[in-house]
């Protein structure tokens, strides 16, 4: 079944900012449908002279006709002749033949969709007119909105050219509503949305007041005024905002109404997200504060990397000068990953940006001053979480170090390639190196030893014990030394 998109593009005469126009006009179209209480059909005329539906929207505030998708159906051929007459007309026509559709009585009403000089297609109101029978003041206010944003989309002025949204605001119809007169006064004032503005602090009466006093009252000499609010509440443009006060945040959209003289009023959608926006302020603290603790630990790691560096400058005994260079080396490894965990507000690095510091670093150490080795990376490890960013940055430094310290140590300059595989939660990594070869015996597949013996202790106790995976060391084809990681990560071992 062909989608809106595929539908858009199968037309040749329509250009971008045709199918610019019409991605606005459903962006926006749900409030059209749930004023009206009624299901709403995008239709586009075929190269065959045929008619079919593109994109569709049902109703939040009433029982929808259409249970099943009618994306993609094709305009019944009894049908034809008032959608043809439809597309003729200079504003809105009405079907002057009621259908059925299950065992609901429809009536039709058709908006042509005009952008600039051309007639895109149409905008169908399905109208069960069973929701039309003992309608009261809500319910008359409601459609009578809905009746004049359908108008506008004939005129070309739903949607709207210029509306000024800085956030996406998601309020509903059912949320609250407002009517303005064209002067900016409260015509008619929804429930819901008297409640809204009850919990900014006001107590006076709506209707027959300017919107833009009652929330203007609400506001201290102190408190910052969004910028579109005016615009918001006198109902002169399309734009949104939110007005804090009385410690309660209600979002605010005013869609306004034009007729062939222009504006004449608008109707102003109202939310109460004052939970909304105290939750996105305790996820702001927590992210915070985890920056903080992160850096913290940073600092605090390498005030232990000083220390050891220190130490080592002060013993007499080269053995235990290397002991605690590679302490030092170590700790240096988990405060950089926690260095990157600071800069973001995730529990998440860009672990190729890490990793590329990290094993430079691990060079710069154990190579001698005339050394030159250059790393070479193939693929991408992408986001990962710290829990397991931590110990792969030791396992991966303890690799290049080994491969410096013993592939090249009576060698020049060296190469070093890491090739990475991510397959969702399953990683490879493969490291070689054209270095003089391994130095020790393998045992079932791992190593016994290479220098010292605790960096090949550290790499086989991360990756058998914390990832719960293999490690394989091989003779490279050409010469040098091939270690190959099979890992499952931790994070997305917990996530199942």
């Amino acid at each position: 079944m062909a989608d809106f998109d595929e539908i858009l593009a199968s037309q040749s005469d329509f250009d971008a900012g045709d199918r610019e126009w019409l991605h606005l006009l459903v962006t926006d179209w749900q409030v059209i449908a749930d004023l009206s209480f009624a299901d709403l059909l995008l239709l586009i005329r075929q190269d065959d002279g045929g008619y079919v539906v593109a994109e569709q929207c049902r109703p939040s505030t009433v029982m929808t006709l259409r249970t099943e998708d009618a994306v993609g159906d094709r305009v019944p051929d009894d049908a034809l002749g008032e959608v043809q007459a439809a597309m003729r007309m200079d504003g809105v026509y009405h079907s002057t033949v009621l259908r059925r559709i299950g065992k609901s009585t429809v009536c039709n009403v058709y908006a042509p969709i005009r952008c600039g000089n051309k007639t895109l297609g149409l905008v169908v109101r399905e109208t069960n007119l069973a929701t039309r029978e003992s309608n009261g003041y809500y319910e008359s206010e409601s459609i009578n909105a809905g009746k004049q944003l359908f108008e506008m989309i004939a005129r070309g002025q739903f949607p709207y050219h210029d509306a000024l949204l800085s956030q996406r605001h998601n309020a509903r119809v059912s949320d609250g509503f407002i009517v303005l007169t064209a002067d900016g006064i409260v015509r008619y004032a929804a429930p819901n949305a008297i409640s809204c503005f009850r919990r900014l602090g006001t107590m006076r009466a709506m209707e027959g007041h300017y919107l833009s006093e009652i929330g203007a009252g609400l506001l201290h000499s102190n408190d910052p005024v969004p910028e579109t609010l005016p615009l918001v509440l006198s109902g002169k443009a399309a734009a949104d905002c939110e007005l804090d006060a009385n410690n309660s945040v209600v979002s605010i959209r005013s869609l306004p109404f034009y007729d062939v003289n222009g504006h004449n009023g608008a109707i102003v959608l109202c939310r109460d997200v004052t939970e909304l926006r105290r939750r996105d302020q305790e996820l702001q603290t927590k992210d915070a504060t985890i920056s903080e603790i992160h850096h913290r630990v940073k600092n605090n790691l390498q005030t232990v990397s000083a220390l050891l560096r220190l130490q080592a400058r002060k013993t007499k005994s080269k053995e235990v000068k290397e002991e605690l260079g590679e302490a030092q080396r170590r700790v240096q490894t988990i405060a950089t990953v926690h260095e990157g965990l600071s800069q973001t507000v995730d529990e998440e690095v860009d672990y190729d940006q890490v990793i590329s510091n990290l094993l430079k670093m691990s060079v710069d150490l154990a190579s001698m001053k005339d050394q030159h080795i250059h790393i070479r990376y193939e693929g991408t490890f992408g986001m990962m979480p710290a829990q397991d960013a931590t110990p792969l940055s030791l396992v991966l430094t303890e690799l290049i170090t080994n491969a410096v310290e013993h592939g090249f140590a009576d060698r020049k300059e060296g190469n070093i390639t890491i090739s990475v595989q991510r397959n969702g939660r399953n990683l490879n990594v493969v490291v070689e190196d054209d270095g003089s070869g391994r130095p020790t015996e393998e045992s079932n597949g791992m190593a016994r030893s290479v220098g010292s013996g605790l960096g090949t202790q550290i790499i086989n106790t991360f990756v058998t014990n914390d990832f719960g995976g293999t490690v394989h060391w091989e003779d490279r084809t050409g010469g040098g030394t091939k270690v190959v990681l099979d890992i499952k990560l931790r994070a997305a071992q917990d996530e199942e």
